[in-house]
């Protein structure tokens, strides 16, 4: 048996444990492994709709198996083929140099410019990201998005990352976030496996950098001035920067005056909390995708009672649907009610993470040293990722906040964490029963 097949069988498993039954079994099985190159698998499918999927919906799920198997073997290439023989014919080699040296964070496929909702609190920034789209490094460079959390601005990011791939995919275009940038900088000055001449060349060889969360940068001098010279070579270059942030430049505290002049010398976009229109646009939406219809009046409803995070909106939604299927009921403002009932206030304020965190694990007869740690045993994995969830759930609270207080894990990690548990409450009965259990306990304390 080849190495790329032993590869494969093993990393089989991994993928098998982040996703549904049926979801392995119609697609996983599919896929059939044909060489590695550089730092990723090639893999090949049989049909353009596996493709798909596999290519979209499964890749932070197969990119995280990998990465969880083999450190240098942390990404894939895929292709429409019936034969070992026919996917290796369409191999571009070119493709596996840019995926080698990406280093960025995985980007979403399901965020893009179509599935965003426009309205009149957001229409500017869509404009200018557009414009940044079709043409990276000629319109506003850079581009400097910021506003609240929960307001879309990591969908805009993702959005101009996937259309640019679409259609100029010979781009490097890299995402990832401040505290990624961080890290990975630490490292390479650690005698990590990047040194820092490859941390430099990851970054300044790119097309299109984009950064999430940039505030980070905040008091952190030696990180400012390595990102200061990343910024300055890009833009000589003409390569186009995006960048966001939960305030703006003059507002982020202790950072240097000669990157906030740069911030501040393109374009700058704040995001405006969305009006009651375009709420309810944004819910009719999403019941959309998740396939349910659902009357206007109780949209409204929904969107009238939320406040102005996008991503609590849309938890609200998701909860009214999952109990709606709980308890095949269909969907009324009484229901709305009653599923919302446990996110009262007074319930949110008496709340803390560590009672999230003590609850699950007694309930999974864990300890809190494994639940914030990094083993990936089965037995701590799943009881960790239904904590982020609860949390991200239950307390009105900031990603970055919620990734410290689980261990020092990244915001990227926890929207991961957060979706994946969702999308397996949708078909998984004994998931939804122990934390709707836990939850219980947690409302009654």
């Amino acid at each position: 048996m080849e190495s790329y097949e032993i590869l494969w069988r093993t990393v089989l498993p991994e993928i098998e444990k982040n996703i549904s039954a049926m979801t392995y079994e119609t697609y996983v099985t599919q896929i059939r492994p044909a060489d590695v190159i550089d730092n990723a698998i090639v893999l090949y499918v049989p049909s353009k709709l596996i493709f798909q999927i596999v290519d979209g919906n499964l890749r932070p799920q197969i990119c995280s198996a990998l990465k969880s198997i083999n450190n240098e073997i942390t990404d894939f290439k895929t292709y429409v083929a019936s034969s070992r023989e026919e996917c290796l014919s369409q191999v571009d080699e070119n493709d596996f140099v840019r995926l080698q040296r990406h280093g960025g964070l995985p980007v979403n496929p399901k965020f893009t410019f179509d599935s965003f909702v426009v309205g009149s609190s957001n229409e500017y920034i869509f404009a200018a990201a557009k414009a940044v789209a079709e043409n990276p490094g000629d319109a506003y460079n850079p581009l400097f998005i910021y506003g609240g959390t929960g307001l879309g601005k990591t969908h805009i990011l993702m959005a101009i990352a996937n259309y640019i791939r679409k259609r100029a995919p010979k781009l490097n275009v890299l995402y990832t976030t401040c505290e990624q940038f961080t890290n990975q900088h630490i490292e390479s000055l650690s005698k990590g496996k990047t040194s820092p001449s490859d941390f430099r060349s990851m970054y300044r060889n790119v097309d299109v950098l984009l950064i999430d969360d940039v505030q980070f940068l905040a008091r952190k001098q030696g990180i400012q001035t390595e990102f200061f010279h990343t910024f300055n070579e890009l833009v000589m270059q003409n390569k186009q920067i995006v960048l966001t942030s939960d305030r703006s430049p003059s507002e982020i505290e202790v950072l240097e005056e000669r990157l906030r002049t740069r911030f501040e010398g393109g374009l700058l976009a704040d995001v405006q909390p969305p009006d009651i229109e375009t709420r309810i646009a944004i819910l009719k939406r999403k019941a959309e995708e998740q396939k349910c219809i659902i009357d206007l009046k109780v949209l409204s409803y929904i969107a009238e009672t939320g406040d102005n995070d996008i991503r609590s909106l849309i938890g609200k939604l998701t909860k009214v649907v999952f109990a709606s299927k709980l308890h095949e009921r269909p969907i009324t403002i009484d229901l709305v009610n009653e599923s919302l009932k446990e996110s009262a206030s007074e319930t949110q304020e008496a709340l803390q993470v560590d009672d999230i965190i003590n609850r699950v694990c007694d309930f999974y007869k864990v300890s809190k040293s494994d639940i914030l740690g990094k083993k990936k045993n089965k037995e701590f994995v799943e009881p960790r990722q239904v904590c982020i969830y609860l949390i991200t759930e239950m307390m009105n609270l900031p990603l970055v906040t919620i990734g410290q207080k689980m261990g020092g894990r990244d915001h990227a990690t926890v929207i991961y964490t957060r979706d994946k548990v969702s999308e397996q409450l949708k078909t998984n009965h004994k998931l939804s029963v122990e934390i709707n259990d836990i939850k219980n306990m947690l409302l009654k304390k």
